[in-house]
């Protein structure tokens, strides 16, 4: 029988998968679940791809500021720019919330969001993980590509529910994961429609906040969006911790699973000490919750799929 999961070793996360994918989908068992019912949601930064030492949505506001900077010299002068072009991270912290969302208004927003697809896939063509070298697009883990081919072909629909914003996601998503647009729940601006001259019609995003999609958000926008709870989750950190509560609080056969980043070697070893996406209340309670652990160095024979040679280092524009 052909491995429809090689990436991942023999050992108690693999099976719980494979044998709850197999109770299922048993039309005689006493745990088959219709395929309609049969939703997956996976988070993304940390989950899906890799999100050390920033999250990738944190490089591409960097670059954009650093492209609005090199069209216009005096934004390099103005604040928050420029604290975030000098790595002055104390000025950042100081500026607070305005900061941050003046940022992201530069950067995300004032914009159709068909112009902002574009300028999103043009950076994922070329920008580069600063010190893997290899193309952000190709930081997903191999061990989840093959588990969200797995899961579609048992009749799953996998969606994403991300803290990251749903735009960009949306912008690689399909390629990278099968994933389609319409699948994906993320941290979003609102939108405003516009008629344009000429009788063209767009959907601009504004400098607002719509969602920010963590912790109980994740649960509240799955309820809104998807409409289903799902009856598999995945994620890394406290941030998904509602999310996989959420799944296991529902009747019937479910699984939760969160993945520990414990291999140096390989990607990165972190958990409480990452303040973007710590992982403390989820790692020391899996047990008490349910939530079957994934240890990235155990439990993954793989990490990365094969790609080119990577850039070096000292060719990568973030380094």
């Amino acid at each position: 029988m052909t491995d429809a999961l090689p990436s991942w070793n023999e050992g108690h996360a693999k099976t719980a998968i494979i044998d709850f994918v197999a109770r299922i989908t048993d039309p005689d068992g006493p745990d088959y679940v219709a395929e309609s019912e049969r939703v997956a949601t996976f988070d993304n930064d940390g989950t899906l791809w890799c999100e050390f030492p920033l999250q990738v949505q944190v490089f591409f506001l960097i670059d954009r500021v650093k492209a609005l900077a090199a069209a216009d010299a005096s934004i390099g002068e103005r604040q928050p720019f420029k604290a975030l072009l000098e790595h002055d991270a104390a000025t950042l912290h100081s500026l607070g919330k305005r900061g941050i969302l003046e940022l992201f208004a530069a950067t995300h927003a004032g914009m159709s969001e068909d112009r902002f697809a574009e300028i999103a896939s043009a950076w994922f063509e070329s920008a580069r993980h600063p010190r893997l070298g290899r193309l952000f697009a190709d930081n997903v883990y191999q061990p989840q590509l093959e588990l969200l081919a797995y899961l579609r072909e048992h009749g799953f629909r996998t969606f994403i529910v991300s803290g990251g914003g749903i735009d960009l996601i949306r912008a690689f998503a399909e390629q990278r994961y099968g994933v389609m647009r319409e699948q994906v729940v993320g941290s979003s601006a609102r939108l405003q429609f516009e008629i344009v001259e000429g009788g063209g019609a767009q959907v601009m995003k504004l400098a607002e906040l719509n969602s920010f999609d963590d912790r109980e958000a994740k649960p509240a926008n799955i309820a809104l969006h998807i409409g289903r709870r799902p009856i598999l989750a995945f994620g890394n950190s406290d941030g998904d911790l509602a999310m996989l509560r959420y799944t296991l609080g529902g009747p019937g056969s479910r699984l939760a699973l969160l993945v520990h980043h414990d291999d140096a070697e390989r990607e990165f070893a972190y958990d409480r000490e990452f303040h973007l996406s710590p992982l403390a209340e989820a790692l020391d309670r899996a047990g008490d919750y349910g939530i079957t652990l994934v240890s990235m160095k155990r439990d993954w024979a793989t990490i990365f799929p094969s790609t080119t040679t990577p850039q070096s280092l000292e060719e990568s524009p973030h380094a």
